[in-house]
């Protein structure tokens, strides 16, 4: 089976036009919600949760992205997910980086093996990347959490 295309970024979106309906802080249940045998039900509310706030660490350096592709699913990362990038972090081995490549840009893993540097798909089907000297790669920021519909 051929892959049907390496995951790429699909647009870039301002956080706050993203996110601006969202402003108004819900509902956050502390109890844990059981995702194997069932427990008790917990309807106590006891605090909210902004999501603008959990997501995005650092608002003006945070951006989001839709990503296309199927080359990062073995990360939790699907066609159509919505990234949240943040260009303030530092890259290092094991993030997911958003990287401009001949530019082009993608989503993968970031790998630095001794003086070479990687980008890594998280589906057998596509090989590394290894950046070679005088290739145009800038990693543009790291990806901070997936959101994904079910």
């Amino acid at each position: 089976m051929l892959p049907s295309q390496p995951l790429r970024i699909q647009a870039l979106l301002d956080p706050e036009q993203l996110l601006g309906n969202l402003d108004a802080p819900r509902p956050l249940f502390l109890s844990r919600v059981a995702a194997g045998f069932p427990s008790p039900a917990d309807d106590h509310v006891d605090q909210d949760l902004d999501l603008h706030a959990y997501l995005v660490r650092n608002p003006p350096g945070t951006y989001f992205a839709r990503a296309e592709g199927d080359s990062m699913t073995g990360k939790g990362i699907h066609d159509g997910d919505l990234l949240v990038i943040d260009r303030t972090i530092e890259p290092s081995n094991g993030h997911t980086v958003v990287a401009v490549l001949n530019g082009e840009m993608l989503v993968k893993e970031y790998r630095r093996m001794g003086r070479q540097l990687y980008l890594l798909a998280h589906n057998e089907l596509y090989p590394p990347i290894r950046l070679s000297e005088g290739e145009e790669c800038r990693i543009w920021g790291v990806v901070t959490h997936v959101i994904h519909a079910l």
